[in-house]
């Protein structure tokens, strides 16, 4: 009776995913012009996709170096080709098979079965790997919000401008204070992780720089790049399939703010997207060997 439950309720979770997806599109493709949609998809440099897969390729590479130094604070010793192997399989779980146990519980499953991990500790890491990201992106967000012209007025002030230096500095230092009083054992790979935490989120930002390319853009980069990293966090929230919807909502509702051209925002968000399913994808054909630890 317990496992139906469970099944049922991942099916409504499914299914609520899906509605939500579809009324973000919705409501996207509302708001923007597809016939100018489509002129800018006509028009796209597609030569410039060529770097755009290889830095979204090296991020993903970057942030499976991160977990697995997480796991190796634990004692859990894999070589970095299996990780990413699983790492990618669980890529493919997170966006294909959205309802049910998910790619990060997939991997705890596994991981768990061959090497009996502590259900628990694979949890944290798996929960601190994403903090990691979120912190990285964060922490280049109080920077670019001191580079870019926001049409606020608060966005202008002094106080502003004084908060966001105050996030620049305090963010690693808080970071550090949450992962040494909630997640002690992993605090000897704070730096390590972190350090890869940046590199996989500034290699997607040097990805965004090539899709601008490709679509044309020279002018206001930088509040492209932050209407992204906005749109990351977004995104990430267990809302929609994959974040569809969710992240090109962000950039249409943020153009009139930044002074980004909404459809080309839009075009830029579903480019992204498809990229990361293309890599998503390559999960699928990658057949788990249980792994074996290192000596």
């Amino acid at each position: 009776m317990e496992i139906k439950s469970i099944r049922i309720g991942d099916k409504f979770k499914t299914i609520l995913k899906l509605l939500l997806t579809g009324l973000a599109v919705f409501l996207v493709f509302r708001k923007i012009d597809s016939d100018q949609l489509w002129e800018i998809a006509k028009s796209l440099q597609w030569i410039w996709l060529v770097p755009v897969l290889i830095f979204f390729t090296l991020s993903k590479v970057f942030t499976a170096f991160r977990l697995n130094r997480y796991f190796r604070t634990i004692d859990l010793l894999i070589s970095e080709r299996l990780n990413l192997k699983l790492y990618l399989i669980g890529m493919f779980y997170n966006l294909f098979l959205p309802g049910g146990i998910g790619g990060d519980g997939y991997k705890v499953y596994l991981l768990n079965k061959q090497f009996k991990t502590p259900v628990k500790k694979l949890i944290q890491a798996s929960l601190l790997d994403r903090l990691g990201g979120l912190v990285a992106i964060i922490f280049l967000l109080f920077g670019l919000f001191l580079l870019v012209d926001i049409q606020v007025s608060f966005f202008e002030t002094s106080l502003w401008n004084g908060l966001m230096v105050a996030g620049i500095v305090m963010t690693i230092p808080i970071f550090w204070l949450v992962q040494k009083y909630f997640f002690k054992d992993f605090l000897p790979s704070f730096w390590s992780a972190n350090t890869w935490s940046l590199a996989g989120q500034l290699a997607q930002i040097v990805c965004a720089l090539f899709i601008l390319w490709s679509l044309g853009i020279t002018e206001n980069i930088l509040a492209y790049q932050l209407v992204f990293l906005l749109s990351s966090i977004v995104a990430a929230l267990p809302l929609t399939i994959g974040g569809v919807g969710a992240r090109e909502l962000v950039f249409v509702y943020a153009h009139t703010y930044v002074g980004i051209d909404e459809a080309t925002a839009v075009a830029f968000s579903l480019i992204f997207f498809l990229i990361s399913a293309l890599v998503s994808l390559c999960g699928a054909f990658i057949k788990y060997e249980a792994p074996k630890a290192e000596n």
